[in-house]
């Protein structure tokens, strides 16, 4: 189960298509060196996405 304390690098190695996902509600920075340390609640603030509707997505 993916939550919001994984990291991006995290979640990228436990979701085959987690960077698509990701990609498509527009966190283009999977590949950023930083994000893969960044929680993936820590990121969504950055980009101003529903952190809900993303997990929900990556659980799928």
């Amino acid at each position: 189960m993916i939550t919001k304390d994984l990291t991006i690098g995290e979640i990228i190695r436990i979701k085959e298509n987690a960077p698509q996902i990701l990609m498509s509600f527009g966190m283009g920075c999977v590949g950023c060196p930083s994000a893969q340390a960044e929680t993936i609640e820590d990121a969504v603030k950055v980009h101003g996405i529903n952190l809900e509707e993303l997990l929900e997505e990556l659980n799928k």
